[in-house]
């Protein structure tokens, strides 16, 4: 029997109200089922295509493993071709918990994550090179199938594209004893005086560990130069084949360039409900809330007639007495509708007043009144230090009347980690990249 490729074919189906159906579905297509309730919709879907593929993936592991799996029963049918592995995703209710989405209520995430760990291909963000990883070994055999009686140089770069005149580097290379460098693609021999370099331009320092005939008896000699030269820089390697194109091998999964490197991809580094793959400035949220400036101040308001809106009720009087204080310090007239004063004031009062303290005086809880000379920090910050530091949800969800969400300046509503430089090689860029999620899978 030839199973067909380009369609699943179901013959005979049974299962609960279906009468013997017969269907051709086509492959790497968006196929609806449709009709009325009972009409077995359900029926085909679940209890007989995704039944029986789900069987069929259970019954090629090994016993040990399906013991730890649901065992389902055949369904109700007489034949199913071009059958492939099946996933399903279940209908569920909604959830208000700010991470669920909806890869994460219907579980389509999780086989998502393990897609992208498995076969997916990471690229740097920065220049979209691949970043792979490669052992010494793999790089000798790439090396040895090469033609016979190519000659290779195995350079270490020590520096990449870095400005400077860069003296202590080859006082390093003096000391490690090395015959032969290459600075700026020019061989030269190692004296005891430093090239002249410009230390406004950029310069690439490579040492000349080994040079090279291509013949199969030369393996352990490569291997040890290969090792010589990813100690010396890191995990970086450069092999300059004469005649030819050179190759730039790393042991690490990193950009040879850019210097971005990431542990080897995980399911847990793409899922923004852990943390290893949250965002960590919006921790997986993908949105921060902050206070609003135009929710706290109505500028068309005297702060006698409440300008500032979440102190307008309030009867605590120290922030009272204070913004009373920096008024009198400032001239300004508090039976003035802000919008019809110096607009620097209204930014005062949000943002604070660094230039100098304010003296005020205040009776506290115990009926004793007391001079305070404090900074000014302004009503974002006060309010900020209240919903942090507040016990009570009463006065949080208050306070959250004056807040907005915006998208996390960091991922962008994105919610994944973006990737940060674990080493810094010479010459190389580092800091916050774009996420791991901009990975390709392999088709």
């Amino acid at each position: 029997m030839v199973l067909a490729k380009d369609r699943l074919i179901i013959k005979g189906a049974r299962q609960h109200n279906l009468k013997n159906i017969h269907l051709e579905i086509p492959r790497e297509k968006l196929v609806v089922f449709t009709g009325v309730s009972g009409s077995g919709k359900s029926s085909l879907a679940f209890d007989t295509i995704y039944a029986e593929g789900q069987r069929r993936y259970v019954e090629s592991l090994s016993s040990y493993a399906r013991q730890f799996l649901g065992q389902m029963d055949k369904p109700d049918v007489d034949v199913i071709e071009g059958l492939s592995p099946a996933i399903s995703i279940d209908q569920k209710t909604t959830s208000r918990n700010p991470r669920s989405t909806v890869g994460t209520v219907t579980e389509i995430y999780d086989y998502l994550r393990l897609l992208y760990a498995r076969i997916g291909r990471p690229h740097c963000p920065n220049c979209g090179k691949p970043i792979s990883q490669q052992t010494v070994d793999q790089m000798v055999d790439t090396l040895l199938g090469m033609a016979e009686g190519t000659r290779i140089q195995v350079l270490a770069p020590l520096v990449r594209g870095r400005k400077g005149e860069h003296e202590k580097v080859f006082e390093e290379i003096r000391r490690g004893g090395y015959v032969r460098m290459r600075v700026d693609g020019q061989v030269m021999d190692v004296t005891n005086e430093s090239p002249a370099l410009d230390k406004k331009r950029k310069h690439t320092i490579e040492v000349v560990v080994d040079r090279l005939v291509i013949r199969p008896d030369i393996g352990r000699r490569l291997a040890d130069s290969l090792e010589t030269a990813t100690g010396m820089t890191g995990g970086i390697v450069t092999i300059d084949v004469v005649g030819g194109e050179e190759l730039l091998f790393s042991q690490n999964f990193a950009c040879p360039d850019c210097g971005i490197s990431i542990d080897e991809p995980q399911p847990r580094s793409f899922s923004f409900n852990s943390p290893f793959g949250a965002c960590p400035a919006c921790t997986g949220l993908g949105n921060n809330s902050e206070f609003d400036p135009a929710l706290i101040v109505d500028r068309t308001e005297s702060l006698d007639d409440g300008a500032l809106v979440p102190w307008s009720h309030s009867t605590q009087q120290y922030f009272h007495n204070m913004v009373d204080a920096l008024c009198r310090q400032l001239g300004i007239k508090k039976d003035v509708p802000l919008d019809q004063q110096d607009p620097r004031f209204t930014e005062i009062l949000l943002h604070g007043y660094p230039e100098g303290k304010v003296r005020f005086q205040y009776e506290n809880m115990y009926g004793q009144r007391k001079w305070y000379e404090v900074v000014y920090e302004g009503a974002i910050k006060q309010l900020e230090r209240m919903y942090r530091e507040t016990s009570s949800d009463s006065i949080r969800d208050q306070l959250a009347e004056f807040m907005t969400t915006r998208p996390c300046p960091a991922c962008g509503w994105a919610r994944s980690t973006p990737i940060r430089s674990r080493s810094r090689k010479p010459g190389c860029r580092s800091g916050m990249a774009s996420s791991i999620l901009s990975s390709t899978a392999a088709p």
